[in-house]
């Protein structure tokens, strides 16, 4: 850790309104508690988030499985529910008068929270960490954000620009996933061996999201894949990292496939504890099969070649398909510039594509190799040099320099 690590903002501590929608900007969010803590000891924080940021000393003003919810149409159930904790959201904001609101990612919730407040307190400073997706579909969004939003924290490094262009001020921060160091194969290797796991037998990660959404439409899916694939790999294991809200759902679900799994349960562990089993399970499996979305970085990070998948509501997927911008949605194609990770998304997410796609990377040295060096190329150009994770973003939120 750096001499700048120790270092902290002279002014007076601000006031900070947080707010996370869903368990990876909770992460997101930890991480920043932790930066600003140390930057500021005498921080005075409050807001919405999960148990990553209430590790941090985060007092969460309601819990984040009320807002966290992904689709067009998954959303309309929910719809009463979330306008509630919107304005109750809203409220304390205006209450609390904060210095800076911050609001993570979830932007369907989060910017129109951060429009209605910066509405009635237009000299409140409204940062927003994590660039919605204006490469990918609606690229309008940038403009309307500019309305209301001061300062983007983006975490891919092509995306300041487009936040810049629409008139707010934005910084690369670095990706989270890879700022830490990741484990190396002897760590794989002990991993297999506490489990039982040969050496030599074909490991397969399985990763079928975080939301309940999720579980519900991947976890047969995934299963059917695994019996296609157990007879084309003998002595085939899979080990299966569980999310925490998750975690009950997913261990019935599997019960009904093929193979039984080894499961990496985070509930009863620490925090550092669970996310260091979990990463070397990642690093221990030969490939993996996952639903999209940061979990992709996560295996690169891992050096584990994957098969991303993600189905959704067939209305969703017709509506979100005609407004996207690019022909792929996983991050490491996209920030390497490659299409080295094959996708089975929407009405492709079944499990013969994800079979045939999964045996494809166990069987074939030259698609691994491949991917292994798109992985490289992403893991390269996400990471900065900075003292500790969350350091750069937290510079950014009390408009410190991030150098």
């Amino acid at each position: 850790m750096t001499g700048s690590a120790h270092s902290s903002v002279s002014a007076a501590a601000p006031r900070i309104f947080l707010v996370a929608g869903e368990a990876s900007g909770d992460r997101l969010g930890g991480r920043l508690l932790a930066g600003l803590k140390t930057l500021v000891p005498d921080l005075r924080a409050g807001g919405i988030g999960g148990p990553a940021m209430v590790a941090q000393g985060f007092e969460s003003l309601f819990p984040i499985t009320d807002i966290a919810v992904m689709g067009l149409i998954e959303v309309l159930p929910r719809l009463p529910r979330l306008l509630v904790r919107l304005r109750q959201a809203e409220r304390a904001i205006l209450a609390a008068r904060p210095d800076i609101l911050v609001t993570i990612d979830s932007p369907d919730f989060t910017l129109r929270l951060a429009r209605r407040v910066k509405a009635a307190l237009p000299d409140l400073r409204v940062v927003h960490y994590v660039a919605p997706s204006v490469w990918a579909w609606r690229p309008r969004r940038a403009e309307h954000m500019a309305a209301f939003v001061d300062t983007v924290l983006c975490l891919l490094p092509f995306e300041p620009p487009l936040m810049e262009a629409a008139g707010m001020e934005a910084r690369f921060v670095g990706h989270p996933v890879l700022a830490d160091s990741w484990p190396g194969p002897e760590v794989g290797a002990a991993f297999r061996s506490a489990r039982g796991i040969a050496p030599d037998a074909p490991l397969l990660a399985v990763l079928p999201g975080s939301r309940m959404g999720e579980i519900r439409r991947h976890m047969d899916v995934f299963g059917a894949a695994l019996a296609l694939l157990a007879p084309r790999l003998p002595g085939l294991e899979v080990v299966v990292p569980l999310a925490p809200g998750v975690a009950e759902a997913v261990i019935d679900r599997a019960a009904a496939w093929p193979l039984r799994p080894h499961f990496i349960d985070p509930r009863g562990r620490e925090d550092a504890a669970a996310e260091a089993l979990k990463r070397a399970a990642l690093v221990a499996a030969d490939a993996a099969i996952a639903a999209s979305g940061t979990v992709s970085l996560e295996l690169a990070a891992a050096d584990t070649p994957m098969v991303i998948a993600y189905g959704l509501n067939p209305l969703t997927w017709r509506l979100l398909r005609a407004r996207l911008r690019v022909d792929t949605v996983t991050l490491v194609n996209l920030v390497s510039g490659s299409r080295a990770v094959p996708e089975c998304l929407g009405p492709d997410c079944r499990p013969k594509p994800i079979a045939a796609r999964a045996v494809r990377i166990l069987e074939d040295a030259a698609a691994r190799a491949e991917q292994r060096r798109a992985m490289a190329l992403t893991r390269e150009r996400l990471r900065i040099d900075e003292a500790f994770p969350g350091e750069a973003a937290a510079r950014a939120v009390l408009g410190a320099s991030v150098a």
